[in-house]
């Protein structure tokens, strides 16, 4: 999974790219100059517990890739902020992450000369409009002259009805996000990535005197986009950078003190999940404990897949023991004896934290 973060310069992007990566300036100057990559192991409390069980060779956690882009900036030929190399990178992404600026400080330039996280995020929103509405016109228009010359008639036909439902969303000022597509259209979606498409996580960077307040201000902005496919979570750069370098325990101290619940990281990956519908699965054993991420719905058979296509292809079975019972029980034996560990058919769905032992011929 590969999450971009992006925002206006000064919003604090990169300040949260090395909060949740770990990664500090002298490191970040190695990187490319229009951006930052980091490849981050996804948390997983179970993962642990099961590895000091298990005493592995190696433990595996989920990861997902963050990419920091450089801040946006007013295009020279239309005046938009989305200039074509930078939506053809962003259109990658799985999911986007924008950084909003909330914080006032005098030593820090307002991009905007003002802060107004509503107005940043409209903008935003605004630009992925338009960025998708100059795609669709322009590919009806290349579809048209197609079915002109009388090439690939058909198919033209039914991508510019579909294109034309795309604009009638677009110009109505609707995200296509918001829109309820059906089985037809997703392999338009697979193949184009229309940007107002991509869930979206919207981090705003406030103030150290504004932590009190934090699950007031969010609930004000998230009045504003009530969409269940964006996510609203709160980022105090200054104080969680420090906080990134501490060890565990005087990290603690310092959030409690703070008034501060769970990482950036962990908030991150949380709602990341949650928008994109993802959910892990664990494997565990002498060699290996690892941690899998896999779409919610899936079942047995397709989680196999995902750890080997040999594993779907050749599906007999699927040994499932819940993470929870295993780690209260101890061992796989004990697991057995109560009940807890079953034989389960390939149409089985797949639970967060179940652990699977995969049976195939």
């Amino acid at each position: 999974m590969q999450i971009g973060i992006i925002g206006y310069p000064f919003s604090g992007k990169t300040t949260l790219f090395e909060t949740i990566t770990a990664i500090h300036q002298e490191n970040i100057a190695q990187q490319k100059k229009d951006e930052n990559r980091a490849m981050i192991k996804v948390p997983d409390e179970r993962l642990d517990i099961l590895t000091e069980i298990f005493q592995p060779k190696r433990k595996v956690n989920a990861t997902i890739e963050v990419i920091d882009f450089a801040g946006f900036q007013p295009s020279e030929q239309k005046g938009n902020i989305f200039t074509p190399q930078f939506i053809a990178k962003i259109k990658t992404m799985d999911a986007l992450l924008h950084v909003v600026r909330g914080f006032d400080d005098p030593n820090v330039p307002a991009f905007s000369d003002s802060i107004d996280m509503v107005r940043d995020i409209r903008n935003l929103e605004d630009e992925f409009i338009f960025a998708d509405l100059i795609f669709v016109e322009n590919r009806i228009e290349k579809l048209q002259k197609e079915m002109l010359k009388q090439k690939n008639r058909e198919e033209a036909e039914k991508e510019i009805k579909e294109m034309q439902l795309w604009k009638d969303a677009l110009e109505n000022n609707t995200p296509l996000r918001e829109v309820d597509f059906d089985e037809n259209s997703m392999k338009y979606i697979v193949n184009y990535q229309p940007l107002s498409v991509k869930p979206l996580l919207i981090a705003l960077n406030l103030s150290e005197n504004m932590v009190a307040n934090q699950e007031q201000i969010v609930n004000e902005i998230r009045a504003k986009f009530p969409s269940e496919k964006i996510a609203i979570l709160p980022f105090f750069a200054k104080i969680e950078l420090e906080l990134s370098q501490l060890d565990k325990e005087e990290k603690q101290i310092f959030m409690d003190e703070y008034g501060l619940v769970g990482s950036p990281l962990d908030r991150l990956i949380q709602n990341a999940y949650n928008l994109l519908g993802l959910q892990s699965f664990l494997t565990v054993g002498e060699d290996e404990t690892r941690s899998w991420t896999i779409k919610k719905g899936m079942t047995a058979q397709q989680a196999a897949g995902v750890i080997h296509t040999d594993f779907y292809n050749k599906f007999i079975r699927a040994e499932v023991v819940h993470s929870d019972h295993l780690i209260q029980e101890g061992t796989i034996a004990k697991c057995r004896e109560k009940g807890y560990l079953r034989l389960e058919g390939k149409e089985y769905i797949v639970k967060d934290g179940d652990i699977l032992n995969i049976r195939h011929s």
